[in-house]
């Protein structure tokens, strides 16, 4: 029976994982300033993230709301020069929060343009006539720096827009800004509803991570 327990006792040593047994040091020297040591290992594992929010949602998490900014003009403003801020109840008076998180380098932000906005009638509105302000955010997130994002230029035309950058410290860009929009007003178009989801109302913007 006893020779039974101490093969049980071996099988059981044997099948204990070896990450299970931490290094020990044993020190049998009787006498002053004795010492033993013993050494432990650490390893911390980052995982790469790219997040980029252009208008109200939640840090780090995913929101597939799109804000609406609604510029109604006065009939007696038509043309004037005189910008309209956006009446639209998600954003107010055109200022929409941006938060751009990345720890991989320097980010590079785009615009993507469906081309000019259209209304019922197929009459054209030029993005020329959306103008934005970057600021930086006054009181920004918990972990977020206020900065000044560089708002990327909108295409006149379908396509990509060049990239603006934002430079990273230490690899690292967590920043908060505003942009705020307005419409133009600069020329009287033709009456109608443009833009809009359906009529290229919608810009996308894209953040790239090396």
């Amino acid at each position: 029976m006893k020779k039974l327990s101490l093969i049980a006792a071996a099988v059981a040593i044997l099948a204990t994982p070896l990450s299970a047994l931490a290094e020990s040091d044993v020190n049998t020297v009787a006498g002053p300033n004795s010492t033993a040591s013993a050494k432990l290992d650490f390893t911390v594992v980052i995982p790469r993230v790219l997040f980029l929010q252009v208008g109200t949602g939640t840090n780090l998490a995913d929101n597939t709301a799109v804000d609406l900014l609604t510029f109604t003009v006065p009939a007696a403003s038509l043309g004037n020069g005189i910008d309209i801020v956006p009446t639209s109840p998600t954003v107010t008076a055109g200022a929409v929060t941006v938060r751009v998180f990345g720890n991989n380098g320097n980010i590079s932000l785009t615009t993507t343009s469906p081309g000019a906005m259209t209304n019922a009638t197929a009459d054209t509105l030029p993005w020329s006539e959306i103008v934005v302000t970057a600021t930086a955010a006054a009181v920004p997130a918990a972990g977020y720096l206020g900065a000044v994002i560089p708002h990327p230029p909108i295409p006149a035309a379908a396509g990509t827009s060049a990239a603006s950058t934002i430079t990273a410290t230490n690899k690292v860009v967590r920043q908060e800004g505003v942009w705020t929009f307005a419409y133009d007003n600069t020329v009287g178009y033709a009456a109608g509803t443009y833009g809009t989801s359906t009529n290229n109302g919608r810009l996308t913007y894209t953040a790239t991570l090396p």
